[in-house]
């Protein structure tokens, strides 16, 4: 019976320990992901939700009505200060961010990042935040354990010894630590997600911050419009990921976020669903009806070679993991994008 008990158990969210009209503030959130999340608190009926990007609020990916919506730059002390006064919980998904593409050509934009969660995480202290989460990612576990296409699955312990890849992954190796202190030494309750490759529609999608998944289904919405049936690979095309529908993440956030038994501890958020590129590729072809002749760019940004989560620990603690098989998560964020590419040629207004 008590066995039982424990597999039935379920998992806390915010709807479940905070009042409507507590406040939620979420870094990032003219961004991909924090977007999402200030949509996903909104729809739980929260009437408290302070949104805040650098980007002016035109350039936001999406802005939910009923959300207070604020322009500042959280990299900025006083900023932070501001933007956490009176909130019960911090999410902090703001950093400046992008692709492979971005990540190996800006290093030193990605650990300037680390001046909003120093900033960011002692001014919810200061507010009494109760509780306060970062988005980390995978990209902070060793780089020498990625080196294989056929990669065995990343578990939280394999972040050491150290070697995270350059710029971006050290910067979200120490801003764990500062996690981990202030629950150590001040008591705040803080969550650490590594992400693995969040993916989804509202998504940056060109300009040279888009992800893998992103950018395949735009280059293959670009040759079918364009009739030049072919499209440039960046590598050999037999890198490995795994991509994690957005949906998944933000419930993830949720959850991880008030889980007791995951305060300071990081924990892979991510699908165990192992893509390769070439793969990515020809599934991007088969929702566009068309089929590419491939070119390899050997030169371009390639990351790891191989990188997987694994998620042994999230089902042991959680009984959860992300499950949207990627065929169906690629196909909403094909059609989306395509939607965006003929409302950009057609001179509309739409998220870059």
């Amino acid at each position: 019976m008590a066995k039982k008990t424990a597999q039935t158990k379920k998992n806390l969210k915010a709807a479940d320990v905070l009042g409507k009209d507590d406040l939620i503030v979420i870094g990032g959130a003219g961004g991909f992901i924090a977007g999402a999340l200030a949509k996903y608190f909104h729809e739980q009926g929260f009437r408290r939700i302070r949104a805040i990007d650098k980007k002016p609020l035109p350039q936001w990916y999406q802005i939910t009505p009923g959300v207070e919506s604020l322009c500042m730059d959280l990299s900025e002390k006083q900023c932070a200060i501001e933007a956490c006064k009176g909130a019960k919980e911090v999410y902090n998904l703001a950093a400046d961010m992008g692709g492979m593409g971005f990540i190996e050509r800006f290093r030193v934009e990605c650990l300037r990042s680390v001046l909003i969660n120093t900033h960011m995480i002692e001014a919810a202290y200061c507010a009494g935040a109760e509780r306060y989460f970062f988005s980390s990612s995978a990209c902070a576990y060793n780089v020498e354990l990625q080196k294989d296409p056929h990669v065995r699955a990343l578990k939280e312990s394999d972040a050491y010894p150290a070697m995270a890849e350059r710029g971006y992954g050290w910067e979200k190796l120490i801003s764990e630590m500062f996690c981990q202190e202030y629950w150590a030494e001040r008591g705040m309750k803080t969550a650490i997600a590594r992400f693995h490759n969040v993916y989804g529609p509202f998504g940056t999608w060109d300009g040279g911050r888009e992800k893998a998944p992103a950018a395949i289904c735009r280059k293959v919405i670009e040759a079918k419009d364009s009739g030049r049936h072919e499209i440039t690979i960046w590598g050999s095309g037999r890198q490995t990921r795994s991509f994690m529908y957005i949906d998944d993440c933000v419930n993830g956030i949720d959850i991880i976020m008030h889980c007791k038994d995951l305060i300071a501890v990081p924990i892979n958020l991510g699908s165990n669903e192992l893509i390769a590129v070439n793969d990515l590729v020809s599934y991007a072809e088969q929702i566009g009806g068309i089929k590419l002749k491939r070119r390899y760019d050997m030169d371009a940004p390639q990351g790891v070679a191989g990188r997987n989560s694994d998620n042994t620990f999230i089902k042991q603690v959680l009984r959860w993991e992300p499950d949207t098989p990627f065929k169906k998560g690629l196909k909403k964020t094909y059609d989306w994008i395509e939607r965006q590419y003929y409302d950009r040629k057609a001179g509309k207004r739409t998220v870059s």
